[in-house]
């Protein structure tokens, strides 16, 4: 069946219809991942928009429900130039086309996605209609597009109670992290997990009297999806957290939302970062990083007072901030995902720089 790909520039895309066949209205972004297109299709940091995989062929390995980062699919839509309708993996369970349809996402195939791509690039990010009715009319879609916002879609992603997940320790020491789920992907638990931590996952909105209750060795805020500036209420909680002197790791929105509370600033990006092929400079020893990275917002490092924090990364591409460490506190985050499934690990060392200053507060 033939669908189409409108965007709020007037540009259109004519392809085959993948998944479920539903219209749908998005923000269109693109991932430059070579390889993790299910960990990418159950990132949460993906509710509010559709997908655009920059390489050419995806679903050749098939679906895995082990490597899912959450759930359940969060894109509103996906978007790639070919689909393998037949996948050859051993651990192949599924493909991705029955898994779109499973779960009702409609997505296009055999569209130039490159020029899709130089499209975003030039332009920016917009927004645009995924539909299967031939007969569309541009003056009736263009201003509905146009209208769309992802709005709050932190309070859809968030777990709705909280749940502990048990860490192991060879030395018998167990640390308790309390992990603000903003839209947090299953490998942040993990890693804690593997290194002897109690996670207790805690919804977005929980207060800050709540966690500081829970008495935890440390706090960890999650990546999570959409404009860091709608979640005021959660800002109001970190600023507690921040006056505290429990040990915080914040990851990509937490990073974002931890600036916010301490008087810093936000700004959407032209068309983001989104891939696991990101270098990133741990301005502490000049090394360089592969890192995996989903965001379109960044903190703003002219408006971070250098009292407050200062910055510990930055992109080698754009220059723009990647982390922060703030002063005469035990915090520090980062813009991209040390967590990132399937790769690059190459900053999972982070996680351990985390443990380290749990046992040196307490």
């Amino acid at each position: 069946m033939k669908a189409f790909l409108i965007l709020e520039d007037g540009n259109v895309f004519e392809g085959i219809s993948i998944g479920s066949q539903r219209e749908v209205i998005s923000e269109i972004v693109f991932n430059t991942s070579m390889t993790g297109y299910l960990e990418v299709l159950t990132d949460p940091s993906y509710a509010g928009q559709a997908v655009t995989m920059t390489y050419p062929l995806i679903g050749n390995y098939g679906v895995c429900y082990e490597d899912m980062e959450s759930l359940k699919p969060w894109p509103d839509g996906f978007i790639v130039r070919e689909l393998s309708r037949m996948p050859s993996n051993f651990r192949s369970e599924n493909s991705i086309q029955n898994f779109l349809e499973k779960n009702d996402i409609p997505g296009i195939a055999r569209i130039d996605t490159r020029a899709l791509t130089k499209i975003l690039r030039e332009k920016g990010t917009m927004n645009g209609m995924i539909t299967t009715d031939e007969c569309y009319n541009l003056d009736e879609i263009i201003p509905k597009i146009k209208n769309y916002t992802t709005g709050k879609v932190v309070e859809k992603v968030t777990c709705s109670s909280k749940y502990t997940l048990e860490g192991q320790s060879e030395k018998g020491l167990i640390k308790k992290v309390a992990l603000i789920d903003l839209g947090a992907k299953k490998n942040i638990a993990r890693s804690l997990n593997a290194r002897g931590c109690e996670v207790t996952v805690f919804p977005a909105l929980t207060s800050a009297d709540e966690i500081i209750q829970y008495n935890p060795d440390g706090i960890m805020l999650s990546n999570g999806p959409g404009d860091p500036k709608e979640c005021t209420a959660i800002i109001a909680e970190i600023e507690k957290l921040y006056n505290t002197d429990i040990p915080i790791f914040a990851i990509c929105l937490g990073h974002q939302l931890m600036a916010l509370a301490t008087g810093g600033d936000t700004h959407k990006m032209k068309y983001g970062h989104r891939g696991g092929n990101h270098p990133v400079k741990d301005l502490r020893t000049n090394k360089v990083y592969i890192s995996s990275q989903n965001h379109g917002y960044v903190v703003d490092i002219d408006k971070i007072d250098s009292s407050v924090a200062e910055a510990s990364f930055v992109n080698v591409n754009d220059g723009t901030i990647e982390g922060l460490t703030y002063t005469n506190k035990n915090i520090f985050t980062v813009q991209f995902h040390p967590e990132a499934c399937p790769g690059p690990q190459d900053s999972a060392f982070l996680f351990d720089e985390f443990i380290k200053m749990m046992e040196v507060s307490r």
